[in-house]
């Protein structure tokens, strides 16, 4: 049935020009309709499964209403970047998926670049179109963009013009690592893409679409599509994820390897970087050793970094100034860990690091006093890079050290907000408070406290610098400041790329368990707002749909053929097992009959020779057996012999005696 309200041009415009309080009032409760339907078209209560969903129609629609005014705006952004988070990869989102990436980019351009204050809206643009080129990214590592360099063409001149704004963004690293990431995807893309001619075999596929996945001794570099070399960082972060889903006993020896590569993270193309630490990230909310493993690789990297070697060369030009995302997106996925880690061990770890309960809350009435041992990192927990950025904060500082400082306070701000209202992380939400009170008494660098602000406007809190109101919007399905699903569909997919021959649990069971995790039981609603509960249908949907395209009419036959072949060999082995089961019993029936014969020859030719026919060791019928203790003693008896006389000698017998 068609809907008999739709968002056009001029619904749009008549609803952000009007001044009429009635007539607005009508277009909004009719928007709101179209709102509801959008939420059900993208499944947001159910991660993207369900009989009416429908997610490509529904980020279109959500794209239109966005550009509403007021809060309409702000709620269609939200559903869009819960559902580019959770929905799962399909082939059929590439064309809207270049749609959103070219409305959210001419957005930024066309406005928000000329504004001159930071505004929430801007920030969630920023978000939605990080997902996007995530997305892309991955697609692209599958060999789906070759038919959409128009796309990327159109995309172009929005890039150049999100490349001259990093100025802009320089003060936020929060959104700036967003816009790093997505300059940093559209070279790769443009690079691979637009301006690369790939090879094609004879069977027309391009060259290295077709690769030997299955090679589970990783030598260098993987080559996928276009000739680009995945890093044995990123294919070993997937392999440790698919341990884990398979509780394979070869994790060990897999993160063994991995820590062997842990110099990749210092290329310069950090791309693969970033999304090694997110797929591994993924694997420590489930494993303690993936989330140690995960914590030693970035004490080496800022350690490494950080050493006199290093910050000799940043003054002769290699001063590693892409390092700074890399420890970024860490701190992001660490954060993810505390909220979502699968138990309470892990989460508290990821906080305060390794056997360092009794010391944290020393560490945090020491603010401001710097010792020895601060000056060298011992742990890359939340509280562990805090002590040791805050001790090498200051005006001329690496880069490195304040936008990590930034994003640690940010997110324990997120975090603080996400946690309230749950009662079993009261205790370490009170510790993330009370690092926040230490840091808002003691730090008076205007940068780290420009992060507090930026989040509490984020999560909409009452002192919100961005909004005239003071009155709170109601918690709605959507309103996220994390991305907490995109790292495992991202894992899941790599998963298959790498590995076609490992299946790992199905999707639903592993969604609705983290999904559970997220969701703990409260007795009263909290006022703020919190993490979203969702819950998984049963139904078929569009989760498990294959990435990749329908094979071919050889390939379909050669598995067939294959099917029938072990068929046919299965029914020929039950026929040999029943034949050597026959066969078997045969020899022991044979066996038993010889025996029996000669055991009657042996009887016949004792009867001829003593004229018996017992058995040999048997007594004759009738005999009596005496036991020993009823058998009567001999007595003595005397005997007596008569003498013999030899012609030699003469012997004589004396009396014999029996007893």
């Amino acid at each position: 049935m068609r809907p008999s309200f739709l968002i056009t041009r001029e619904v749009i415009l008549k609803f952000n020009r009007t001044q009429d309080l009635r007539e607005k009032e009508y277009l909004k409760k009719q928007i709101r309709t179209n709102i509801l339907r959008c939420k059900r078209r993208l499944g947001l209560k159910t991660l993207g499964s369900g009989k009416h969903v429908h997610v490509p129609a529904g980020w279109i629609e959500a794209i239109y209403l966005a550009q509403c005014k007021e809060d309409i705006q702000e709620e269609a952004l939200n559903m869009l970047y819960a559902s580019l988070d959770h929905a799962s990869f399909d082939y059929d989102q590439l064309h809207v998926l270049f749609f959103i990436a070219e409305s959210v980019l001419y957005r930024l351009c066309c406005d928000a670049f000329l504004t001159t204050y930071l505004y929430s809206v801007e920030i969630k643009l920023v978000k939605i179109c990080y997902l996007v080129f995530l997305r892309l990214f991955i697609f692209f590592l599958h060999g789906h963009l070759g038919s959409f360099k128009e796309h990327l063409l159109r995309l172009q001149p929005y890039l150049y013009a999100l490349a001259l704004s990093e100025d802009m963004y320089y003060r936020y690293p929060n959104i700036f690592s967003n816009v790093a990431f997505i300059l940093e995807t559209s070279e790769i893309l443009y690079e691979r893409v637009l301006f690369s001619r790939p090879t094609f075999d004879p069977n027309g596929n391009t060259e290295g679409h077709k690769n030997d996945r299955s090679n589970m001794k990783f030598q260098g570099y993987l080559q996928l599509n276009q000739g680009y070399e995945v890093s044995p960082l990123l294919w070993h972060s997937v392999a440790a994820w698919a341990c884990v889903q398979k509780n394979s006993p070869e994790l060990n020896k897999v993160l063994k390897h991995l820590n062997s590569h842990k110099t990749q993270l210092q290329k310069k193309c950090w791309l693969d970087s970033a999304l090694a630490l997110l797929i591994l990230g993924e694997a420590a909310k489930l494993n303690m050793v993936c989330l140690k493993v995960l914590m030693d690789l970035m004490r080496y990297f800022i350690s490494s970094i950080m050493s006199p070697q290093n910050q000799e060369e940043r003054y002769s030009g290699n001063d590693f100034s892409w390092a700074w995302n890399v420890v970024y997106i860490y701190i992001t996925v660490i954060t993810e860990i505390c909220l979502c880690a699968a138990t309470s061990y892990l989460r508290k770890t990821a906080f305060i690091g390794f056997c360092e309960c009794k010391t944290s809350n020393k560490k945090i009435s020491c603010l401001g006093t710097k010792s020895e041992d601060e000056l060298i990192l011992k742990d890359t927990s939340i509280l562990g890079l805090w002590k040791y950025f805050s001790s090498k904060l200051s005006k001329n500082c690496h880069n490195l050290v304040w936008t990590g400082y930034y994003g640690l306070v940010y997110n324990m701000v997120i975090m603080s907000s996400e946690l309230q209202g749950d009662e079993e992380q009261d205790g370490l939400r009170n510790l993330i408070w009370q690092t926040l009170q230490k840091i808002k008494l003691c730090e008076r660098d205007e940068r780290i406290l420009i992060a507090m602000k930026i989040a509490q406007a984020e999560i909409n809190d009452p002192t919100d610098p961005f909004t005239c109101s003071f009155t709170k919007c109601s918690t709605n399905v959507g309103d996220e400041t994390l991305s907490k699903y995109i790292g495992w569909r991202i894992a899941n997919t790599l998963s298959k790329l790498f590995f076609p021959s490992v299946d790992v649990l199905p999707v639903e069971k592993q969604l609705k368990k983290q999904a559970q995790i997220r969701s703990p039981k409260k007795k009263e609603e909290p006022v703020k707002k919190k993490v979203l509960h969702f819950t998984v249908r049963e139904h078929p949907s569009k989760v498990d749909l294959p990435l990749f395209p329908d094979p071919d009419y050889f390939t379909r036959a050669d598995e067939q053929l294959t099917r029938i072949i072990d068929h046919h060999w299965q029914e020929e082995l039950k026929i040999r097992q029943k034949e050597d089961a026959t066969c078997e019993a045969e020899e022991l029936e044979t066996k038993k009959l010889m025996e029996q014969n000669n055991f009657r020859e042996i009887m016949k030719k004792r009867e001829e020779k003593l004229h018996k026919k017992t058995k040999p060791y048997e007594l004759p019928l009738g005999t009596e057996v005496i036991p020993l203790e009823n058998k009567p003693k001999c007595e003595k008896i005397e005997v007596h012999m008569p003498e013999i006389h030899y012609k030699k000698d003469n012997y004589r017998l004396g009396k014999l005696y029996c007893d």
